[in-house]
């Protein structure tokens, strides 16, 4: 099973990478002009292929691109006038349509969500989504049968009904910091939004009625979270330690301390049935792969 693996700071390329055998596949050269900020990944099976955007933040610009055959389907460049692109993700609705959307990263000037097709039409703005935002993801609830956008913003969370095109919740509790990382967790039948901050909290929220559940305090600050087998919380922190988390009786022990930042972390279900952890840290050639032998 190849990876889309992204190596940061000086290097432009993706790579695909083979975790169970441990081998580079390939390399995608030069995929931008400027340092790649992001990876998304998005399988497409209605026409069995993997897809993956790649964002570059310094020069504005985002690219598609099919990983079975390594060919750049889709470039889009300067979707804003102002600011930088720091996040985007897809979109899958129900009839199977396949959508790119972008935030815009603005001190001065917030600009709406956008979302384009794989033409590269722009097909409409969200409503009321013009903030700073440090991270947005989709997701598909099959309880209400709609699909959600969600914000990481300066202060506070908000979704988006994507079929209205209304906002859907905003969750906040008075914390004026960065939410840089977002993921879904199913328990009971009640869909949680969980998000890490800047002021070293991880929060727990129902994700329909915007109600705070919990607050997890790590006492540093956190950048990157990563869920495993619905189970699990991989978290990396400021202090270089990456943590984890057991959602189930909230104990927290250190994972890995390693000896610089790290910059995303990503925790994998293979097929094969065996668990990873991929980490990224800042410096050149960065990446760390763990097999996860935990009792999941």
């Amino acid at each position: 099973c190849a990876l889309p693996i992204l190596y940061t700071k000086e290097n432009k390329s993706i790579i695909l990478y083979d975790i169970i055998n441990n081998v580079k596949i390939c390399e995608i050269k030069n995929a931008h002009d400027k340092v790649i900020a992001n990876v998304r990944h998005h399988l497409d099976k209605q026409n069995k292929r993997d897809l993956i955007i790649s964002i570059s933040s310094e020069d504005n610009n985002i690219k598609l691109w099919n990983i079975n055959n390594l060919e750049c389907l889709l470039n889009l460049s300067n979707i804003y006038e102002e600011g930088f692109i720091n996040s985007a993700c897809f979109l899958e609705d129900y009839n199977n349509n396949i959508y790119i959307i972008t935030s815009n990263f603005n001190f001065n000037s917030f600009q709406a969500i956008k979302v384009f097709d794989f033409k590269g039409n722009k097909i409409r703005e969200i409503k009321e989504s013009n903030d700073k935002t440090y991270i947005i993801i989709s997701y598909f609830d099959d309880i209400t049968n709609k699909n959600y956008i969600v914000t990481g913003n300066m202060g506070f969370i908000k979704s988006f009904d994507f079929q209205e095109n209304v906002m859907y919740n905003k969750y906040n509790d008075n914390s004026n910091k960065p939410h840089f990382s977002l993921i879904f967790y199913k328990e009971e039948k009640i869909l949680k939004l969980i998000d890490s901050c800047c002021d070293g909290k991880i929060r727990i929220w129902d994700f329909h009625s915007a109600e705070l559940m919990n607050i997890i305090d790590f006492y540093v600050k956190i950048n990157n979270i990563s869920l495993l087998k619905n189970k699990y919380i991989f978290i990396s922190c400021y202090d270089y330690t990456i943590r984890l988390l057991n959602l189930k009786d909230e104990t927290i022990e250190e994972f890995e301390k390693k000896d610089q930042d790290i910059f995303s972390l990503c925790a994998i279900e293979h097929n094969s049935g065996r668990n990873y952890l991929i980490t990224q840290g800042l410096d050149k050639d960065p990446i760390f792969i763990y097999n996860i032998e935990i009792n999941v």
